[in-house]
């Protein structure tokens, strides 16, 4: 369970700090053990990651709907079983020279960085998936997740239905959903409304403005912004005073925020 955020401007490395970590002449890949291993030797408060189902129902890490990285392109994480998916080198999606690490399984995940730090398991989620598979993921997922010696996690999507799912089967179990710089604030009024029972929103850095954390804050909502990169979307996120700010350059962050 996700404790009250107790401080604004908490850092979650985004998927790792594998851009970070390349931008230094490291061959990292996103959503890897290096990734992540990596951006826990800065003091951030959380990291940000994706999951998915393999075909045998293990919930793993990745964030891309396909797996043309690894070679296999048009297929997805859902077309080969948990073991398949193991014989895949999953490190060598960035740059050559990355050591090889297989498949990360949410479950290993948690064993080795659950209570390391706040964690964001971001659900992804198919237009074309049928609402059993959906159904199946939050399942898998939350079995792994609601586990009680488990602290400072939260379930984030971009599907509402994967939300009100989760909700249906865990009904206290903190949830933000994810939405596009398409939204207006009649769009959040309503849904706060509608689904009182998120606990928070995750906004793009590039839409959010005063108005949007005054309308959250005055609904006690948890504020997090993606993907906070360059100077300039770091000053804003920080400015706004946002709860949550998601970075691929998570040390850029913290040096940051260490001059306010």
């Amino acid at each position: 369970m996700l404790q009250e955020i107790s401080q604004r401007h908490q850092i979650f490395a985004h998927r790792g700090a594998n851009k970070e970590a390349v931008e230094q002449g490291l061959c990292i890949a996103e959503n890897s053990r290096a990734a992540f291993t990596r951006a826990l030797l800065a003091p951030i408060e959380g990291i940000e990651t994706d999951v998915q189902l393999s075909s045998d129902n293990v919930p793993l890490l990745w964030h891309d709907w396909y797996l043309d990285k690894l070679g296999h392109p048009g297929k997805r994480v859902d077309d080969f079983t948990f073991k398949q998916l193991s014989h895949l080198d999953f490190a060598n999606t960035s740059c050559q020279g990355a050591l090889p690490e297989k498949v990360l399984s949410l479950q290993e995940f948690i064993k080795t960085y659950g209570n390391r730090c706040q964690l964001n398991i971001e659900i992804k989620s198919f237009d074309s998936e049928s609402a059993q598979r959906r159904q199946t993921k939050i399942r898998q997922t939350m079995a792994i997740l609601n586990a009680p010696s488990l602290h400072d996690v939260f379930i984030s999507s971009f599907s509402l239905s994967c939300l009100e799912f989760a909700h249906q089967e865990v009904n206290n179990f903190p949830l933000f959903y994810l939405m596009s710089d398409h939204y207006k604030h009649s769009d959040l009024s309503q849904l706060m409304r509608s689904h009182a029972f998120l606990k928070g929103f995750c906004l793009p850095i590039t839409s959010l403005d005063q108005t949007t954390i005054d309308l959250l804050r005055n609904s006690g909502k948890v504020i997090a912004t993606y993907t906070c990169n360059s100077n300039e979307e770091l000053d804003k996120a920080f400015a706004l005073g946002v709860d949550i700010l998601i970075s691929d350059y998570p040390q850029l962050a913290l040096s940051m925020r260490s001059k306010l």
